[in-house]
């Protein structure tokens, strides 16, 4: 058995995303089975629907650089004497056009969208987002190194939706901004600019506690099945609202099960201290 493109439009017309602009985080192994057509069929469906789709497209192992010592605030979820994971030595530098990304990290749906004609990605090194159809530009524009999360912002001004296909909420980056909104500030990492200097780009931290959301979200959440994909619809206003108030009256909520988790540790705290 093959899911078809007209499986897809079927999920996206029932469940009221026609013409709406929507942020994807994906599993295509969650389908467990074949995909007529591939990753592309699940791009078209949403394009054909006239929706706009946006998906995370971050870069952190090809763009990373290695922090200038005037750079390494404190309180900012990172051991400065444990980095050696990261690549800091690619003279690439990047720009909207590029299209490396964390394959592995991000999976196949992003890396499809961000080689896809016709696609906007923002302007941040690190953790760009990447839309395509008629409101891509008005999503992404906003995207800088320091304001890694305009296009979610922005989203949320368009009504607009988070679908989990296939994976659960430590998968949604929307989560981050609900941080951001509740008075946590965003870690800093490092990359060149267009101009080979090194810069401050704004990042989310770790994200594995944001399961413990789920009775805090459940309200807003839809479930609806395409092939064996758990599908989970949320109205992106809605999660900020209640994700905010939850995150400024329980600020542990976000911890995950790992008790020496650094980042958790200083995020809880506020954030980096410039």
């Amino acid at each position: 058995m093959q899911l078809t493109k007209n499986d897809f439009i079927k999920a996206i017309k029932t469940n009221g995303l026609a013409g709406k602009c929507v942020c994807v985080h994906s599993s295509i192994k969650s389908f467990m089975m074949d995909i007529k057509g591939g990753v592309q069929t699940i791009i078209q469906a949403f394009i054909d629907c006239g929706c706009t789709l946006m998906v995370p497209t971050f870069s952190f192992y090809a763009f990373t650089i290695k922090p200038p010592e005037n750079m390494k605030p404190k309180r900012n979820g990172v051991d400065y004497n444990k980095l050696e994971f990261l690549n800091f030595y690619s003279p690439k530098l990047f720009t909207p056009e590029s299209k490396e990304i964390d394959k592995d990290k991000m999976g196949l749906l992003p890396y499809t969208v961000v080689n896809t004609e016709g696609r906007v990605r923002g302007e941040h090194p690190l953790c760009s987002f990447t839309a395509i159809g008629p409101f891509a530009n008005d999503l992404i524009k906003g995207q800088k190194n320091m304001d890694v999360f305009a296009p979610l912002r922005e989203l949320a001004l368009f009504a607009g939706f988070v679908i989990l296909m296939g994976v659960d909420l430590n998968r949604m980056t929307l989560l981050h901004l609900a941080e951001q909104m509740a008075g946590r500030k965003m870690f800093l990492r490092w990359a060149n600019n267009i101009n080979g200097q090194p810069v401050y780009a704004e990042t989310g931290g770790c994200s594995e506690g944001f399961i413990n959301f789920e009775p805090y979200l459940s309200f807003f959440e839809k479930q609806i099945y395409v092939g064996k994909s758990k599908w989970k619809i949320y109205n992106v206003s809605k999660v900020l609202k209640q994700a905010a108030k939850v995150i400024m009256s329980i600020p542990e909520i976000t911890r995950c099960s790992d008790k020496s988790c650094l980042r958790c540790d200083d995020a809880i705290k506020g954030g980096p201290i410039i």
